[in-house]
């Protein structure tokens, strides 16, 4: 796998990229697609209580007859008591046990979760444990009653959201956690037509590579798994490509955080730039229509 592994503060290893099973495939059978990745090169396979989507995850594992040591799980706690949705996850996995069990939301379960967490891993039910969607103050407030620190923090992270997630990339490369990215390529798929384009699209160009491609470096320079999905196997080819590619220049980092930081686009941009040529002619159309008929409009009452 051309990504290779990061190190993890347990010992354990990751691999640099992940096939995710959430997002627009929530509760649907994603058997074709989870067999797609896998056989495109994914090792990493990420799914969740929350999905609705480790049964078939499992079913194509148990098809595709890959040793377990050719495939990494993530599969994450949403409600209930842990033990039980820990034992019923492997029983849709058909796994004895996870690579990653995280704790999907701050305030999934009641209780010491963290600590059923640690007991669910001593057990050998998870090699590794982490969480999702933790901001720093919370983060901070986990680890302070913590036997075994979390070994990873999945959180949506790109170009428009990284400045507010900076102190919480800092401060977990400072104590080993490794950082999870979904949504890095919001910028394209959300927020189309904004300051981050022109940078993006200019590295593109030189590097002779896409702003796909870009943008899941861009993820790659901030030290971050990417997890990221598709139905389009193109697509995962495309992006496993990225692993072959060289860093990111320093300038072109600096480029990307510098316009993210300029925030995304409004929704009216958003709107256009996703729109065709026509539509968006007929809009700046009807906006310089409205503008005239103000102006006219002021005029008379003058």
């Amino acid at each position: 796998m051309p990504f290779g592994t990061l190190p993890l503060n347990d010992g354990k290893k990751i691999p640099a990229i992940a096939f995710g099973t959430g997002s627009i495939y929530k509760h649907m059978d994603v058997t074709r697609y989870v067999q797609q990745a896998l056989d495109a090169g994914f090792e990493h396979i990420d799914t969740a209580q929350a999905y609705d989507t480790e049964e078939y995850v499992g079913n194509v594992i148990r098809d595709s007859g890959l040793a377990r040591s050719d495939f990494y799980i993530t599969t994450k706690f949403g409600i209930g008591d842990v033990r039980e949705a820990i034992e019923r996850s492997l029983k849709n996995l058909g796994l004895k046990f996870v690579d990653l069990y995280l704790i999907h939301e701050p305030w999934s379960g009641s209780g010491n979760v963290w600590g059923e967490f640690e007991s669910i891993q001593k057990d050998g039910l998870a090699k590794s444990i982490g969480v999702s969607n933790f901001t720093l103050p919370q983060l901070q407030h986990l680890v302070q009653t913590a036997t075994v620190w979390p070994a990873v923090n999945q959180i949506q992270l790109h170009p428009y959201n990284y400045a507010e997630n900076k102190a919480l990339l800092e401060w977990a490369t400072q104590h080993g956690i490794v950082i999870e990215a979904y949504g890095g390529l919001s910028s394209i798929t959300k927020f189309p037509g904004g300051p981050v384009d022109a940078p993006v699209a200019a590295a593109a160009a030189r590097l002779g590579i896409s702003p796909t491609q870009v943008l899941l470096a861009w993820v790659r320079a901030k030290g971050a798994v990417i997890v990221t999905t598709t139905s389009s196997k193109q697509r995962l080819e495309e992006y496993l490509a990225v692993g072959d590619l060289p860093p990111l220049s320093a300038a072109d980092v600096a480029a990307i955080d510098a316009a993210g930081a300029r925030g995304p686009p409004t929704r009216l941009r958003i709107a256009l730039a996703s729109a065709s040529a026509n539509v968006r002619i007929a809009a700046v159309l009807a906006l310089l229509f409205v503008l005239l008929l103000r102006l006219h409009l002021l005029v008379w009452r003058d």
